[in-house]
């Protein structure tokens, strides 16, 4: 273990004050670890990639456990055209990761309940960095991931988010989560009905009762992307929506969109110092739909056109558009700021190189209240935070 480790090293906000952190390489470290800190009733975090947290300027009371394991397979026969021999080290991935194209006849514990005969799919340690793994299946010649590429964090946090972009989301990729049970030892897998899912949540999120060990996903046998649902990526390739497209063009594809707004990780570009999205995008139940759309045509003007999509219960509104309606443009509140807006995406608060975990809450609070007051809205933070009140 190491004492007095700035979390704010291992967090894509870069802030977070100091902690005692025990590394854990293997999955069978981190099972010990789990146990040995759960026995002598020492407070524990779960940290992999650092993408979704928050945490505050004092740091964790407690050991930081972070998730260190890298491994990724694939198993499954490629099609021919995609060049890859089977058995054969997969490129696009980093040298930490031990990732491997296997035979279409995998061991036992990767045997998925009820799959269908030889369909590929991937497993992936908890730690592994999920653009890697969704780089090692695309060039494996396989598709189905494509449309989560460039989302930083680990593969074992996209269950608990219920990880979405473009038009899919994890709950629909999914095949099992290999968890550790904290309460009574035990190891399993489960399948995704047992997991609660709903839009950017899980039984698994804001809870410390499992811990995520490895991942499962069902891959496309034909190289071919996952139906093409998001408008704006579909227009991008010049397909109409539901059509697929190859996995290799749509991940590039949506590299190229997310870089855009600064949703592609980059040490030297400020605007990529956040979490990603900082806020979920608001469901509104039907019998509350007029009123919300109300307050807005009296804000906004009448003829102003508010992008919306059709969700279970209610109707589901842009949170950007929102925050930008509301007076909060990109870069808010100014050049001299510590947190500021992206200036390329109004949606992600960033870290502008001295922000506090204060400094970012400070503003998240100011955002949150503005679209409250204005559209009668509240806009729920889609971080997790530690030790912070949004």
């Amino acid at each position: 273990m190491r004492a007095a480790v700035p979390l704010a090293e291992l967090t894509t906000l870069r802030v977070g004050g100091p902690a005692v952190v025990a590394e854990c390489t293997t999955t069978e470290s981190l099972v010990a670890t789990v146990r040995e800190l759960d026995d002598a009733g020492i407070p524990l975090l779960l940290i992999a990639g650092g993408s979704n947290l928050l945490i505050s300027d004092e740091g964790f009371p407690g050991v930081v456990v972070r998730i260190a394991t890298t491994g990724v397979q694939i198993f499954g026969t490629a099609p021919a055209t995609s060049g890859t021999s089977t058995d054969s080290a997969s490129a696009g991935v980093g040298t930490a990761a031990a990732t491997r194209v296997k035979s279409a006849t995998a061991p036992a514990e990767f045997e998925a309940a009820g799959a269908a005969a030889g369909e590929p799919f991937v497993v992936a340690d908890a730690g592994a960095k999920w653009d890697d793994v969704v780089a090692a299946t695309v060039d494996a010649g396989f598709g189905g991931l494509e449309c989560l590429s460039g989302i930083p964090g680990s593969a074992g946090a996209t269950p608990v988010q219920n990880v979405g972009a473009y038009g899919v989301e994890v709950a629909g990729l999914l095949r099992r989560v290999r968890l550790l049970d904290r309460a009574s030892g035990e190891i399993r897998w489960v399948e995704p009905g047992e997991l609660g899912f709903g839009y950017r949540t899980s039984i698994l999120k804001h809870s410390d009762a499992a811990v995520v060990l490895a991942v499962e996903f069902g891959l496309r046998a034909d190289g071919s992307s996952a139906p093409l649902e998001y408008r704006e990526l579909a227009a991008a390739l010049g397909a109409t929506e539901g059509e697929s497209r190859p996995a290799a063009l749509v991940r590039a594809e949506v590299l190229r969109l997310r870089a855009g707004k600064g949703m592609v990780l980059d040490a030297a570009d400020h605007d990529t110092w956040s979490a990603g999205s900082f806020f979920t995008n608001p469901v509104i139940p039907d019998d509350k739909v007029a009123a919300v759309r109300e307050a807005i045509a009296t804000s906004v003007g009448p003829d102003v056109s508010v992008p919306t999509w059709p969700a279970d219960g209610g109707v589901k509104f842009s949170a950007g558009w929102l925050i930008e309606r509301a007076g909060f443009g990109k870069g808010f509140p100014g050049p001299e700021a510590p947190a500021r807006l992206s200036t390329k995406h109004t949606l992600a608060l960033t870290n502008r190189g001295a922000a506090t975990a204060a400094d970012l809450a400070e503003l998240a609070r100011t955002v949150r209240a503005g679209v409250a007051e204005r559209f009668h809205i509240g806009l729920e933070p889609e971080p997790v935070t530690v030790g912070v009140q949004l």
